[in-house]
């Protein structure tokens, strides 16, 4: 597949690239990775005035309309500088579902914010034992005048240090493991009996552990129809980290190609062996599949089309196994070096892994696809 992008979309790649060729190489990126904040505001604001925070919400709330495919665009370009700012967290994932579920006074009161870049948000969905399934929630809601009262554990929560709100999924009646009566809630940070844990990723990012202990939260949405939402936004979501994980494979195998013509060993550089040729071609084949997978998605996620959620998972397996296998090829084609801290290869191997497990690992998304696919 080959999409045929607009001059706008063009114009919005360029842009991108631009802007992080100039202000986010790896050095820029490891100090802002290494900083107390662990994340840098002056490259939001620049986001912000850019337009890539606008770039996928409609028109209709304050964006520039261009979906899906200007995600794609975006993530790309991230997945290739390794950016950690929380774009998927706060624009694709948050923003997309008060988008998706707000009324119209949360839509208008809280997607200018983030459009502006002066709100960060995170989704606190998973908890332990939950599996990926968006319907295990043991965390409870109860109604309490206008508002909601919620308690319970969410787990591995990324981007929640940053975050000035989060959406929470709770259970508002029903049993663990049921569909129904999972509903979602916007909530301060900073709110009252909210006790947050922070710690690093293995790819330099920041989560956290949340208790909410009796904290107030507003409806997002209609009650009982969470689930719904969440998997909408999981689609989403998909697209974006794909998207990424295709920038990522493709700097690692220009990486490798670059090192293997220059690095030497009995006298030849090591590019000459066949057998490692071998091994950069099926590299370069998982890149151009990869590519290909990731951009039927983004193609189907701005048509809206039906079976889009098995073909997320589809393209979340196929493209996690080719991240993972052009990584592995890259870390071991550069030998030990692979692995420090001073190469950017190291930390693209880092991301990809962490991909992968984010929204539901390629096994879980064989099964899910498997699952989808006989109900289809």
């Amino acid at each position: 597949m080959d999409i045929q992008f607009t001059e706008e979309q063009e114009l919005l790649r360029s842009s991108v690239q631009r802007l992080l060729r100039d202000q986010y190489d790896f050095d820029a990126r490891r100090k802002i990775v290494a900083s107390e904040e662990g994340f840098g505001r002056r490259q939001w604001a620049e986001f912000a005035e850019l337009g890539l925070l606008a770039a996928p919400f409609s028109e209709a709330v304050g964006g520039l309309g261009g979906g899906p495919l200007s995600t794609m665009i975006i993530m790309q370009e991230f997945g290739r500088h390794l950016v950690v700012e929380p774009f998927v967290e706060t624009v694709v994932v948050a923003g997309g579902l008060i988008e998706q579920a707000g009324s119209d006074a949360q839509k208008q009161a809280l997607i200018a914010d983030i459009i502006a870049g002066t709100k960060l948000w995170a989704l606190a969905w998973t908890e332990k034992g939950s599996r990926f399934d968006l319907a295990t929630v043991t965390t409870t809601a109860r109604r309490d005048g206008n508002d909601y009262v919620l308690t319970g554990e969410k787990t591995a929560v990324l981007a929640a240090p940053w975050a000035d709100y989060l959406i929470v999924s709770a259970r508002t009646s029903g049993h663990r493991h049921d569909r129904g009566g999972v509903s979602l809630f916007v909530v301060d940070r900073h709110a009252a009996n909210l006790d947050l844990q922070s710690f690093r990723t293995i790819d330099g990012r920041r989560a956290a552990e949340i208790s909410l202990r009796g904290v107030r939260g507003e409806l997002l949405g209609r009650e009982g129809e969470g689930v719904a939402a969440l998997e909408a936004c999981r689609n989403r979501a998909i697209g974006a980290l794909c998207a990424e994980a295709v920038g990522a494979i493709g700097e690692l195998n220009a990486a490798t190609l670059d090192y293997s013509k220059t690095r030497k060993q009995f006298g030849v550089t090591i590019g000459s062996f066949q057998v490692l040729q071998h091994r950069m071609v099926d590299m370069f084949i998982a890149h151009q599949e990869a590519l290909s997978l990731m951009q039927h998605l983004s193609l189907s996620l701005s048509d809206d089309e039906a079976g889009v959620s098995r073909l997320a998972s589809g393209a979340k397996s196929k493209i996690g196994y080719a991240g993972k296998f052009v990584a592995d090829q890259a870390v071991q084609l550069h030998g030990g070096m692979g692995m420090t801290d001073e190469l950017n290869v190291g930390h693209y191997f880092k991301r990809i892994s962490s991909i992968n497990i984010q929204f539901g690992d390629p096994a879980y998304h064989v099964l899910r696809y498997a699952q989808l696919d006989a109900v289809a």
